[in-house]
């Protein structure tokens, strides 16, 4: 009996390891594939959009209304992407979803007893809009890293831009860049010009503050600055590399 006992624990502290790496397979396997239809078939939604609309609800909000419309990147301007990544993510086309750089810049600051700032990539920003909340904490940076981790295996870089341009709030209750252009210029996003590109991208930071409809002295600084480093990138030729 005694012998008997002692093979029964062997044998269960060996499934142990298994069941383990059976989980852990299942768990990635589960979490790509939303990644991986992505790939190919625009969002029909995303957690900050069902954040916004559970807040509106619980607010007592009737007047709230969300707006948005998928287009494909041949349908945005080429000013636009390249005004989101000079104003966002100047290393986008070459880093793998985390700059570095700015990160470890970021952590000096905040050593040096200034506030932490952000310093997440374009990619960061769409994974955690897509699947993530607002807030944070350790948890959710962490599920922020590996999201885009697996977006930047899955996905071109051309599909990231052209789902954040798509994503991205310009304004309470208006995402996506046809939404915003729609409402602010009075046509489709394929007729943005560079400054109209400017000014969506100076209001990302704060969109319920920074309206693209009344910008303030701040905002068209900002959104002049933009311009420029735009075209010391060499404008949307630099995502072509």
């Amino acid at each position: 009996m005694r012998i008997h006992a002692t093979s029964s624990s062997r044998s269960r502290r060996r499934r142990w390891p298994r069941r383990i790496v059976i989980a852990a397979l299942a768990s990635l396997a589960l979490t790509w594939l939303p990644v991986l239809i992505l790939r190919f078939l625009p969002p029909p939604t995303t957690a900050f959009m069902v954040e916004r609309r559970i807040a509106a609800w619980r607010d007592g909000d009737g007047r709230f209304v969300l707006k948005q419309r998928y287009v494909p990147l041949a349908d945005i301007s080429a000013e636009l992407p390249i005004a989101l990544v000079a104003a966002e993510d100047q290393k986008f086309p070459f880093h793998h979803g985390f700059d570095l750089q700015a990160i470890g810049e970021a952590m000096d600051d905040a050593d040096d007893g200034a506030r932490l700032r952000g310093a997440s990539t374009i990619s960061q920003q769409v994974a955690k809009n897509l699947f993530l909340w607002n807030g944070r904490s350790f948890v959710r940076k962490g599920l922020e890293a590996y999201f885009t981790v697996l977006i930047e295996l899955t996905w071109p870089k051309s599909r990231i831009l052209e789902v954040y341009a798509n994503i991205a709030e310009f304004g309470d209750g208006i995402y996506g860049v046809e939404a915003a252009t729609q409402r602010f210029f009075g046509k489709p996003a394929r007729q943005l010009t560079a400054r109209e590109s400017a000014l969506l991208a100076a209001s990302l930071p704060n969109p319920l503050k920074l309206r693209v409809d009344a910008p303030t002295a701040y905002m068209l600084r900002r959104a002049a600055w933009i311009e420029r480093q735009v075209r010391q990138l060499g404008g949307p030729g630099y995502l072509a590399r």
